[in-house]
């Protein structure tokens, strides 16, 4: 299993829960912040740590060599994740990932081939690994799935034209994505940022 981190939600009773998945080099203790920011009383998060080890932090794959492998393992550790949760009393209906960078390529990954549909998914300053490969093994459900993916206009470690491209491609394919660009870095812009994913969550909640 994955080394997790629970922060309640304020609202104990709630059964809405979001899984949390950091970048390359970073951990779960980077995202500790988010519950505060995000400032939803409703809401549990379940942040994990990738499964191997990267110059003092995490790493979902290897993206200098070969990164199906890792992929490919990452997405079974996350998809155990989720029926763990399931087993808590966190149903996927009520259940949004949010990842960055690598955790972007993750939700992506997860949330296109969970066999069951989970509340939303967030991806922040990523990619997708093979499109044709994500839609050709799509979940029955993946097309009712619904995802937020931000990018930045001047991210240097991923330049956002190709992220364009793989978006649209999805889209065409049938994929519910809701896509938006920030004048951002390789980072999270702040509240104006903070706000669109605060307001899609939100929205899925009520849906």
């Amino acid at each position: 299993m994955l080394n997790a981190l629970r922060v309640p939600a304020a609202e104990k009773d709630s059964r809405w829960v979001m899984l949390v998945l950091h970048g390359l080099g970073d951990s779960l203790a980077g995202y500790r912040w988010l519950p505060e920011a995000l400032g939803l009383p409703w809401l549990h998060y379940h942040l994990v740590n990738a499964p191997d080890h990267y110059f003092g932090g995490y790493s979902w794959y290897d993206f200098a060599g070969e990164p199906a492998p890792g992929i490919h393992r990452s997405r079974q550790k996350l998809f155990e994740t989720l029926d763990e949760l399931k087993k808590e009393g966190f149903p996927p209906s009520q259940t949004y990932l949010f990842g960055f960078s690598q955790g972007c390529l993750m939700t992506l990954e997860v949330g296109l081939q969970y066999p069951e549909l989970l509340a939303g998914c967030v991806g922040i300053s990523g990619y997708a690994h093979e499109p044709e490969r994500l839609v050709r093994d799509m979940a029955p459900v993946a097309r009712q799935q619904r995802f937020l993916v931000t990018h930045g206009t001047h991210d240097p470690l991923i330049p956002i034209e190709p992220v364009r491209g793989q978006m649209r491609f999805l889209l065409a394919a049938g994929a519910h994505i809701m896509w938006r660009e920030f004048a951002k870095d390789h980072t999270i812009a702040g509240e104006e940022e903070l706000e669109v994913i605060r307001t899609f969550v939100t929205a899925c909640r009520s849906a």
